[in-house]
């Protein structure tokens, strides 16, 4: 299976391709930054943002795509703007046609370090060592996108796996 994560950010949106099975290291295939000019309109911006993913998921054709979902912060700007990204990452999905699934940041962190309340520096640890990369990917946005592929492959494919045969199931059930 191969996932298409977004830490969704209207500055910088991280983007991670990663290739792999649940419960086994997976293969990077690249990622990415997207990034908006601050003193660009909003609209401008949030076209810049789902034409840059656009192009991405045509150029890498996921499986799927996994994003960070938004969760509540002190400052209500930073909140909008990354709802506005967030809004956008999934809309760019939806038009290639793929499954996208939403992740909280504690899901994220508990299925990469084992530990819902881990640090970056440990979920950035943690990705370098199952990929196996020489050097952490960077920017933090990078590596929290590789972060949601990873996390989409070992949760959402074996969830994925599960509703699959109980569908397969059901049917034989009505034969």
């Amino acid at each position: 299976m191969r996932v298409l994560g977004i830490d969704p950010g209207l500055t910088r949106c991280g983007v991670g391709v990663v290739e792999g099975v649940p419960g086994r290291p997976g293969k990077l295939i690249g990622y990415f930054v997207v990034r908006t000019d601050t003193d660009a309109d909003i609209a401008q911006r949030l076209l810049h943002l789902d034409r840059g993913l656009t192009d991405l998921l045509a150029e890498h054709k996921p499986d799927a795509v996994a994003v960070e979902r938004v969760f509540a912060q002190h400052n209500v700007q930073t909140v909008i703007g990354t709802a506005q990204a967030s809004g956008v990452a999934v809309l760019a999905g939806a038009r290639a046609g793929l499954p996208v699934e939403m992740y909280t940041p504690s899901e994220v962190k508990a299925a990469v370090t084992g530990s819902g309340t881990a640090g970056k520096a440990q979920v950035t640890a943690m990705v370098t060592r199952l990929l196996q990369l020489d050097a952490p990917p960077k920017p933090a946005d990078a590596a929290d996108a590789l972060a949601l592929a990873i996390c989409h492959i070992w949760r959402g494919g074996t969830r994925a796996k599960i509703q699959a045969a109980a569908l397969a199931a059901a049917r034989r059930s009505t034969r």
